[in-house]
């Protein structure tokens, strides 16, 4: 019997043979991941279990990415926490301050994660890595502080729903609308612990960027994991990142699948995901003239150098509506950088957005674009659960960098289309 990529991946990490969906299986770790939010419940786990060191100091991440820079005494006492710990560790991939970035746009960018890899993360979106072939997940502190101190950890192999994508975009449209659509149809508990793999033709001409941000909301679905075939794209990506031992992987033509959905793009205009789950989605112009007081490009979701360029595209020579907040967060410091050589900042400037530093903030209600009562905003996060970016009376929109740079402009949601 063939396997599914899920399955392929896993096999290659466990001295088990994999016989299918629903086994319980004992698996070595490639990088273990924790933010400055989830790690310090980890770490009190790790030395609650008699731990003294790390698995092997190298495949430990710990990424301070999201209340910084500190916005409070309590977030500098958790970073704290985070850094005595890599001190005391010797772990390798510790980042702070200027070179921190959103972890899960950081990682990819510095080879760390990649195509076969098992990774597990005390955060949700590590999903992330899907998109480069990875078997990433989120899991529980304490299961985290496990696998810090073993550098292994159990799953459940999951059934796999392959999503077949066919048919070529219109203008303004892509992966975030692409899984957007999927979510809107399948709900947020239609792939609960199962695997999401992606194929077919839309998918193909996907950039590896708009790929990691499909399998970023795969957990929106309930995923386990969202996947992609690693193809010479993804190799060329990951071999800029330093990694040149990279194969392609594609899953056998005989893998079992659990249920198969079929997606046409080619008539798909911008999804919007409205108030208050990431399932209730919408055609944009189906939103449209819902004023707005802020917007937010960035994000683990949209806030790689791609996504930069989709915004400065439509914000070049226009102004952001005076009644709005546009801000705009470049993931890494790389972007950060990527973005002033190409004269996007300028664009940004010009327009009157508020630029920050790489930081998920206000994607959790954190910091630095917080909601108050009766507002609404338009982001390219990745929840619009009640109360997610602050007053349990205000609204998150969730869309592409395109739709959410038109409507900073415009002053209500909008169709980019139409401006």
């Amino acid at each position: 019997m063939g396997q599914t990529l899920a399955e392929k991946i896993l096999q290659g990490h466990t001295d088990q043979e994999i016989t299918g969906a629903g086994q319980i299986i004992q698996c070595r770790v490639s990088m273990v991941l924790a933010n400055d939010i989830t790690a310090p419940l980890a770490i009190k786990s790790f030395k609650a279990m008699g731990a003294d060191k790390v698995f092997d100091r190298d495949k430990v991440a710990l990424v301070c990415d999201h209340f910084t820079p500190n916005k409070d005494i309590d977030s500098a006492e958790q970073v704290k926490v985070v850094r005595e710990f890599a001190e005391a560790m010797g772990v390798t991939h510790y980042y702070e301050c200027g070179e921190v970035g959103v972890e899960h746009a950081l990682l990819p960018e510095k080879g760390l994660v990649g195509p076969g890899d098992v990774v597990v993360g005390a955060d949700s979106h590590t999903c992330t890595y899907g998109g480069l072939g990875a078997f990433a997940t989120g899991m529980g502190s304490t299961d985290i502080g496990a696998a810090m101190a073993l550098g292994e950890t159990w799953f459940k192999v999951p059934p796999t729903i392959r999503v077949n994508m066919t048919g070529k975009p219109g203008q303004y449209v892509g992966g975030k609308d692409y899984i957007l659509n999927l979510i809107g149809r399948i709900g947020v508990a239609g792939a609960l612990y199962k695997a999401l793999e992606f194929s077919g033709e839309a998918v193909d001409n996907l950039t590896v960027e708009g790929r990691m941000t499909m399998a970023n909301m795969a957990i929106e679905a309930g995923g386990k994991v969202g996947l992609f075939p690693v193809d010479a794209k993804t190799l060329a990506y990951t071999a800029q990142a330093g990694r040149l031992g990279d194969v392609a992987m594609t899953p056998d033509k005989d893998a079992v699948y659990e249920r198969l959905v079929e997606i046409d793009v080619t008539s798909m205009a911008p999804q919007v995901a409205c108030p208050h789950l990431p399932d209730n989605v919408k055609p944009v112009d189906e939103t449209s003239g819902l004023r707005i007081h802020q917007s937010v490009i960035g994000s683990c979701t949209n806030g790689r150098i791609e996504d930069m360029r989709e915004a400065a595209s439509i914000l070049k020579g226009r102004k952001v509506d005076p009644k709005v907040r546009c801000i705009i967060l470049p993931a890494t410091p790389t972007i950060w950088k990527q973005c002033m050589k190409e004269g996007l900042m300028e664009i940004f400037m010009d327009a009157g957005c508020i630029v920050g530093p790489p930081t998920c903030g206000p994607c959790l209600g954190g910091h630095m674009g917080i909601l108050a009562g009766g507002e609404r905003t338009v982001a390219t996060t990745n929840r619009n659960f009640k109360g997610r970016m602050g007053s349990l009376e205000s609204e998150v929109f969730l869309s592409n960098p395109w739709v959410a740079a038109a409507s900073a402009i415009a002053g209500e949601i909008i169709n980019p289309a139409k401006l």
